[in-house]
């Protein structure tokens, strides 16, 4: 499931979801017991309201988006709230993935890891470190 090998079809959501869930398999246990409640969703596009509260004009600018409070951040207070949830977009996610040749199953890992990175609240150079973490896993 990795590079551009080959003429088909574009992979579909569920090929993203798999390579998310497999990235997630493979985080330090640490990470992925606070994951639990985190509800992972693939969609095509990212939704205008959400692009325009976000200042991004063109939906191929936005390949994943995490919606909730980092961990660090939460209180008993946020009872009756929505779950966080961390969304993939993967038409963003396969014009990346052409423009830049990038493995498509490491183009999914770093945009996980990314947004996963947000639910915990990590800085860019904890992302990489986690990041990194998981490709040698």
């Amino acid at each position: 499931m990795g590079g551009q090998d080959g003429i088909g079809a574009a992979p579909d959501a569920a090929t993203i979801e798999a390579l998310a869930r497999a990235t997630i398999a493979k985080l330090p246990r640490a990470f992925a017991e606070h994951l639990g409640d985190v509800v992972l969703l693939v969609e095509e596009f990212a939704d205008e309201e959400t692009l325009a509260s976000l200042g991004i004009e063109h939906p191929l600018d936005l390949t994943g988006l995490y919606h909730g409070r980092p961990v660090g951040e939460k209180s008993s207070m946020d009872s009756g709230a929505l779950p966080d949830r961390i969304h993939l977009y993967r038409r963003a996610i396969l014009d990346e993935w052409i423009e830049t040749g990038v493995r498509l199953d490491e183009l999914v890992a770093h945009v996980t890891i990314h947004e996963i990175g947000h639910h915990f609240g990590l800085s860019d150079d904890d992302m990489h470190a986690l990041e990194d973490a998981v490709a040698d896993a």
